[in-house]
């Protein structure tokens, strides 16, 4: 499935890559180069008029971190996430806290998620 995107994300996606969270850099760490099960993400990947925190595409997978930036945004992180939903995507959310503090038990839920879900997605067109 090809996921299209506002051609003006791609520079404010740099730019986010650029200044990622504590959170965001601790989980990149523990899932780039198909760490978690032989799934490739991406970082800050846009995906239609949002920019996703990471991305597994063979999974069609969303993981966001939500951190202080998020409080009191709780309606528009709804409409993005049902925005992802809608368009085949899985969302899984962290809380920033819970990526710092509890490395292990994120990694866990992920390879459980993972493992449950790839073989859903292979056969999926």
């Amino acid at each position: 499935m090809k996921i299209h995107y506002s051609n003006d994300l791609k520079q404010f996606s740099r730019n986010l890559r650029n200044n990622s969270t504590l959170a965001e850099i601790l989980l990149w760490q523990q899932i780039k180069g198909r760490k978690i099960n032989g799934c490739l993400f991406a970082r800050q990947k846009p995906i239609g008029k949002y920019v996703a925190d990471f991305y597994c595409s063979k999974l069609k997978l969303v993981i966001e971190i939500d951190g202080s930036s998020h409080l009191g945004k709780e309606e528009k992180d709804k409409i993005r996430q049902d925005y992802l939903e809608s368009v085949g995507l899985y969302v899984i959310r962290f809380r920033d806290d819970e990526v710092k503090t509890n490395m292990e038990g994120v990694l866990k839920f992920l390879n459980n998620w993972v493992t449950n879900h790839k073989n859903d997605n292979a056969t999926t067109p």
